[in-house]
């Protein structure tokens, strides 16, 4: 099934997508859209929730993330046009919870920004704990996935000493969904395209097959150095044609620019992207 979260900021409800690709009110059935909440629906018919108006705004699609987990450098062709080594074991690192945004919701530059940077990436929603977990049976914790845009700031995350996440964990650098799609609708993380373009123009083309590391491979590795807990997210790497890569010389964000991407059978983002500004206390995700 595909679960989404609908409404205003800070309102959302839990929905699902039906057949025809509309949402669905959940909330007659579950107060939010929580991994257990989900596991606790069985088998529930989406032509009988409430349609919900077209154009609505959808959020993030899961309640209760609880760290966001990310795989660097995760494409060989990627590797190579970041000038960095290919690695031999996966490269870790933390994106900020407070990154987290709507799939289509505006992306925020960092104030002063100057190298912003597109990463379309698999997501994966862990369904179970996992500590220790052999890779032969790390798909079976693995609740569903998502698209994310793994936003970049290269000159903070390169320049700014050696701590990635300064570069990946501002507001609105990790717009997740449109969807959680459960696992059983996925028959192979590993065979599904990607894309991402810029201003109309396509950046990013790829598959999830070539990866270095595959899905299950990660979920196995992260597991032996942090316990992955329900509702818990992976991002796990970018396919070549990030704007750092590109010749004869880099693209970055600016205002103005708006991004789509997307991976099959997972949906598709659309973000525009605009000026760091004062947000006070609001919460993006």
């Amino acid at each position: 099934m595909k679960f989404c979260r609908f409404g205003e900021r800070g309102q959302e409800r839990p929905g699902l997508i039906d057949a025809e690709g509309r949402v669905r009110d959940l909330s007659g059935h579950i107060a939010e859209l929580t991994i257990e909440a989900i596991a606790g629906l069985g088998t529930i018919d989406a032509a009988s929730m409430p349609l919900v108006e077209d154009g609505v705004r959808l959020g993030v699609p899961l309640k209760g993330i609880g760290k966001i987990v990310a795989i660097g450098l995760n494409y060989e062709d990627h590797a190579i046009e970041s000038n960095l080594p290919i690695p031999t074991e996966p490269v870790m690192f933390m994106k900020a919870l407070s990154s987290l945004t709507g799939p289509n919701d505006e992306v925020m530059l960092p104030r002063g920004s100057t190298h912003s940077d597109w990463e379309v990436e698999l997501a994966v929603v862990i369904g179970k704990t996992a500590r220790y977990v052999d890779k032969a049976d790390a798909l079976s914790h693995v609740a569903g996935y998502a698209v994310a845009n793994d936003v970049s700031e290269r000159f903070n995350q390169k320049q700014r000493g050696s701590q990635w996440s300064k570069g990946k964990g501002h507001d609105s650098f990790c717009p997740l969904g449109p969807w959680l799609v459960t696992a059983d609708e996925i028959a192979d993380p590993q065979a599904l395209d990607m894309f991402l373009d810029v201003n109309g123009e396509r950046m990013q083309t790829g598959n999830t097959r070539t990866m270095i590391f595959d899905v299950a491979e990660i979920i196995a590795y992260v597991s032996e150095y942090i316990t992955l807990y329900p509702g818990d997210v992976l991002i796990t790497g970018t396919p070549p044609g990030v704007g750092e890569g590109k010749k004869p010389e880099s693209i970055f964000l600016k205002a103005g620019d708006t991004m789509r991407l997307g991976i099959a059978g997972l949906g598709e983002q659309r973000q525009n992207v605009v000026a760091w500004r004062h947000l006070g206390d609001t919460v993006l995700g």
